[in-house]
């Protein structure tokens, strides 16, 4: 395929003849008005509107194909088959007549990224009412050509048909021979979730005998001719100078390639083998500062608040919230800690970068952030926007893992200096270790609550990993929340329902501890504090589903529940854990996840996202935590780093509540929240021990019955 240049690093400014030379004649759709879809990241990743005219959503090509564009990208979450269904639905075409473009920065136009559960909710919306002016521009087509009235006509399976003259033609057949481009007016008409016909059904995943037999190529797969392997010199320590330097053994190494730009040191080779030997050949000293540990982490974070950012800001209702917490027939006060924990990528970060003679740079790579990565490599080689595209093959999961360019920077500038093509892997170790972690978390509640059940008062503090499902749902006439960004000892970044984890689990195993303290059943408790009628749903299902009325608890059985709201997501959360009297290791046993997003637009893939949110939180609830001391990861491999096994996957009950009257919103993340502290609760009801530690059980055992170091 003919390359597309960019002209404009704000959007996606496509000529359009190159583009119709390249797709063929046919249906171009573009956008109306500059501003008719803004987009904001929220994230510090810059804000760009979407082009004017001609940035191409959707190609109804003269033979009938239809390709649609989108900057979002696909790793796991299964949105090249939602958004798929969304423009079938919009077009009443087939689903497999879709194809999807996605990730491409010199075919798509600009996104801010893949993250934040935002694809259903932004980027549907946008390929909807590009799909429904397409449909609508084929039917004016249609009826200009056959002199009648566009009402008049009918449209379905890709064919307008004149029901009196019973005339029929595909789609293909109304734009052939000629170059069409259509804008999208503010009103178009969208086909209402009620009446969705391929939108809302299970469709089977686009693409997914690729991914089963192996045929796809995700970035660690990517080979171009002449190709070579790269690979990093990385220091011992975070934060490390280089001293000296030995490189005679390493390039004894045949065909292999020495590249130093300051304290970067890269090796490239003819193989992998031979590019990671000579790496680890090299002889190398560096120094680092003195660096703190888990030991000290919780004070290491109070103690380092990031200056600028970190003081309170004037909250008029603290002096009011103290009043009310003094007056309170029961007050609380404790502290929750989560701990630094890795993404784990099944597939580490990878990228294949090719400079062309013209100087353009080519690189595929692992990204979320495809025009992220692409303003990244811009800056680092000083180049013109048109002269770098990032392409995004679906990738091996990303967890919110791979927004930075680094691999795809090491892989350029290894691939500049060798003078060919170069594929960069990272190792495992690398990517526990280099990689950005989720951020360690303390938080600090205090309640006063009355005797019948009535919270009057509530303060919740977070320092360092962010605001996300900070602010309470419950109705408390006085409530105090504060974020207080700190310097973190280690790299920190996004991570799947990152801070939100956090803070429900400090929030919802406070709201057990005071329905305890009462002597009050905790999900009476939380029905009494709540008005939010989208989380009563979510909550009266699951514990329904699950028995909770039933459900007397045991020293060798518990059972817990917790909710929660983000992201336009609402959940509740019940699970069964079983004690082992002897050896006190603690089992998940069963879990029912209510799930309440709106209208549905892929029931199997919605439930797979809920149900994969439930195993990844079994480990940051349980078993996850990175290890460190003295500016070194301790724990860098999946030996002794723990993760959920198929031996801890519990039985999993998934309840969605298909809201067909209410726009979908997304779903990657909110999944996570509830897990922990259900889990956490019904450990607290089985043996009294209340665990405030993610995770709660590092060494399968019950913190407070066999104590753990990485549990307060």
């Amino acid at each position: 395929m003919e390359t597309l240049e960019l002209v404009s690093p704000q959007s996606f400014q496509l000529d359009r003849r190159d583009f119709l030379r390249v797709f063929g004649g046919g249906l171009l759709v573009c956008l109306a008005t500059k501003g008719a879809f803004a987009q904001e990241s929220g994230r510090g990743f810059g804000a760009h509107d979407l082009p004017k005219e001609i940035g191409a959503w959707i190609n109804i090509a003269a033979d009938g194909k239809v390709t649609v564009f989108t900057g979002k990208i696909e790793c796991g979450q299964n949105i090249r088959t939602s958004l798929a269904q969304v423009v079938a639905e919009e077009l009443m075409l087939p689903f497999d007549a879709i194809t999807m473009v996605m990730g491409d920065t010199d075919l798509t136009p600009w996104d801010a990224g893949t993250f934040g559960s935002q694809t259903t909710p932004n980027m549907g919306p946008i390929l909807r009412k590009m799909a429904a002016a397409a449909r609508q521009t084929i039917v004016e087509t249609a009826a200009k050509q056959w002199d009648c009235p566009p009402e008049s006509l009918a449209v379905a399976n890709g064919k307008v048909t004149d029901p009196g003259t019973h005339k029929s033609m595909t789609y293909g057949e109304v734009t052939r021979g000629e170059k069409l481009v259509t804008t999208v007016p503010a009103d178009i008409h969208l086909i209402a979730p009620k009446d969705w016909k391929l939108a809302g059904t299970v469709v089977p995943k686009a693409a997914g005998r690729d991914f089963v037999t192996g045929k796809h190529q995700y970035p660690s797969d990517i080979t171009l001719p002449g190709m070579l392997f790269g690979k990093v010199l990385r220091p011992d320590q975070f934060n490390a100078t280089l001293v000296s330097l030995d490189t005679a053994a390493a390039e004894k190494f045949p065909g292999v390639k020495l590249v130093r730009d300051g304290d970067f040191i890269g090796i490239v080779a003819p193989d992998f083998y031979s590019a990671e030997k000579a790496v680890d050949a090299i002889k190398a000293t560096w120094k680092a500062p003195s660096q703190p540990s888990n030991e000290n982490l919780w004070e290491y974070l109070k103690a380092n608040l990031e200056a600028g950012r970190s003081e309170p800001k004037p909250n008029p209702h603290t002096a009011a919230n103290q009043q009310a917490f003094d007056a309170a027939e029961v007050k609380l006060n404790q502290r929750y800690t989560t701990q630094y924990i890795a993404h784990a990528p099944l597939e580490p970060r990878a990228a294949v970068a090719r400079w062309d003679d013209s100087g353009k740079l080519t690189v595929w790579t692992g990204t979320q952030r495809p025009f992220g990565v692409k303003d990244e490599l811009v800056a680092a080689f000083k180049l013109t926007p048109a002269q770098v595209r990032v392409i995004q093959p679906d990738m091996g999961s990303g967890y919110g893992g791979k927004h930075t360019a680094d691999p795809a920077i090491e892989a350029a500038r290894l691939a500049k200096a060798a003078g060919a093509p170069v594929r960069l892997v990272w190792s495992r170790q690398e990517e526990f270790t280099w990689a950005y972690l989720r951020p360690a978390a303390l938080m600090e509640l205090k309640a006063g609550v009355q005797r019948d059940g009535t919270i009057t008062s509530w303060e919740h503090h977070n320092f360092n990993s962010g605001n996300a499902g900070l602010s309470t749902p419950y109705n408390i006439a006085s409530a105090v929340v504060q974020y207080h960004p700190v310097n973190s000892p280690l790299r920190q970044g996004s991570y799947r329902g990152l801070a939100s984890t956090a803070n429900h689990f400090a929030r919802e195993s406070f709201m057990d501890e005071l329905a305890h303290a009462i002597a009050m059943d905790p999900l009476a408790f939380r029905l009494k504090n709540l008005t939010d009628k989208r989380l009563i749903a979510v909550l009266n299902a699951a514990a329904e589903k699950f028995g909770w009325a039933q459900a007397k608890s045991t020293p060798q059985r518990g059972f817990g529940i917790g909710c929660g709201q983000e992201k336009g997501g609402w959940v509740a959360t019940c699970a069964e854990v079983a004690v082992d009297p002897a050896t006190k290791r603690v089992r998940i046993v069963r879990v029912v996840q209510a799930w309440e997003s709106g209208a549905v637009v892929n029931p199997d893939g919605l439930r797979n996202q809920n149900m994969g949110a439930i195993v990844q939180g079994i480990g940051g609830a349980l078993f996850e935590a990175i290890q460190f001391k003295d500016g070194r990861i301790l724990n860098p491999h999946f030996a002794d780093y723990r993760l959920p096994r198929f031996v801890d996957t519990p039985q999993v009950d998934i309840m969605l509540l298909d809201r067909r009257d209410i726009t979908p919103a997304g779903a990657g993340e909110t999944g996570l929240v509830g897990l922990a502290p259900a889990v956490g609760n019904a450990i607290f009801a089985a043996t009294g021990s209340r665990l405030r530690n993610m995770p709660m059980a590092p060494t399968d055992k019950v913190p407070g019955i066999d104590p753990s170091p990485l549990t307060s």
